[in-house]
């Protein structure tokens, strides 16, 4: 079940900066995610925790 006062935030593009398909809790980890745009049809490689957003070049 999962917790419902679990704070989520949206994805945002490293290249355009529009909302993806992706959101992120607290606890969510990503190392080296491709990161698909559906507005500027892109993909990017990117780490995330807490809620901070990395692309990696």
């Amino acid at each position: 079940m999962i917790n419902e006062s679990m704070r989520q935030e949206w994805v945002y593009c490293p290249v355009c900066g529009n909302k993806t398909r992706l959101k992120l809790r607290e606890d969510t980890v990503l190392m080296h995610f491709p990161l698909f745009c559906p507005k500027c049809k892109k993909e990017s490689l990117i780490d995330a925790k807490k809620y901070i957003v990395k692309e990696i070049k």
